[in-house]
């Protein structure tokens, strides 16, 4: 009888390696991808914002010129932040209820999450340097 506990615990304790393994394989994916924005949906708002400390969400749309004049800004700040800070893309044409929620009336906007509470909105397209002092002085 013991003979069979025995496996069962061998069992056990190789399908929680595996299950460690794909975990910390999946881990190194994402870290990998965390230094540019992620794109964050309806679905996947609520999780992103709870399970990172800092993050800022650019809520956009494609047809928004000063949304693709502050694009390439969140880029570098993503790149540069990387590890501090997670940076999300929110399109607001195909994500509406998550606009809605947070009553976006103006792209671009960003929000800006410590924790998972809303601690900023930052509306309007500004240069790198006031953006990044406004999000900095979150960390």
């Amino acid at each position: 009888m013991e003979n069979e506990e025995d496996k069962e615990l061998e069992r056990i304790r190789r399908a929680k390696l595996q299950e460690m393994m794909k975990k910390s394989k999946t881990c190194e994916k994402e870290e990998k991808v965390l230094n540019k924005p992620i794109e964050v949906t309806d679905a996947t708002f609520e999780e992103t914002v709870q399970n990172h400390p800092l993050v800022v969400v650019d809520c956009w749309a494609t047809w928004c010129g000063p949304c693709q004049m502050v694009a390439p800004i969140i880029e570098e700040l993503a790149r540069d932040y990387a590890g501090k800070v997670l940076f999300g893309k929110l399109n607001v044409d195909k994500n509406p209820a998550t606009a809605l929620q947070y009553q976006i009336m103006s792209i671009p906007t960003l929000l800006v999450f410590n924790h998972g509470k809303l601690v900023d909105k930052i509306i309007g397209a500004s240069p790198r340097q006031i953006l990044e002092a406004q999000i900095t002085r979150h960390l």
